[in-house]
């Protein structure tokens, strides 16, 4: 599968109909994060509860971002003790990612535009949204390439050669 996703259709068909699907992992590579919200049960809720319910669930969340997340989500990050407590759920800010990718399971991933803000990837309504766009695909070799890079990132494979460590406000490699 090699699936084009537009505007609304990422929310529609990533968000909605296949990050709940996750049974083993989710990771979220964003340059931006924000307060965003989804449809849950039939009400909007916070992505962090969805993350949340996942961690909950034995799914082991990886969040990869470039900026200190906005005040909401702090606010609304803070709700999730199982996010705050959880070894499952692991977070990193690296300011020179600007990589908008979700890996699901191994199985399937989404390479884009959209960033984790409610325009790019929340439920926005269709007129107040970014105009995003993006690949949703299974194919088991760019889905590996994907995993192994995502991977080096978050352990810090790249920090010993970044030309830009003096901006970063905490090197991932100091943390292993």
């Amino acid at each position: 599968m090699h699936q084009l996703l537009l505007n609304r259709d990422i929310y529609l068909e990533l968000v909605q109909a296949h990050i709940p699907q996750a049974r083993k992992f989710l990771w979220i590579v964003t340059a931006d994060i924000k307060d965003l919200h989804v449809e849950i049960d039939g009400k909007y809720a916070p992505f962090l509860q969805l993350l949340a319910e996942l961690v909950e669930k034995g799914v082991a969340v990886r969040l990869i971002h470039a900026r200190e997340p906005g005040p909401r989500f702090r606010e609304d990050f803070d709700r999730f003790d199982s996010l705050v407590k959880s070894e499952l759920f692991e977070r990193i800010l690296c300011p020179r990612v600007h990589t908008k990718a979700v890996v699901i399971d191994n199985r399937m991933a989404f390479i884009g535009s959209a960033n984790l803000t409610g325009a790019g990837l929340g439920s926005k309504h269709e007129d107040k949204r970014n105009f995003e766009a993006g690949f949703l695909f299974d194919d088991a070799q760019h889905i590996n390439e994907l995993v192994n890079w995502i991977d080096r990132l978050y352990l810090g494979h790249y920090c010993q050669t970044c030309k830009r460590r003096e901006h970063c406000p905490d090197p991932i490699d100091e943390g292993m």
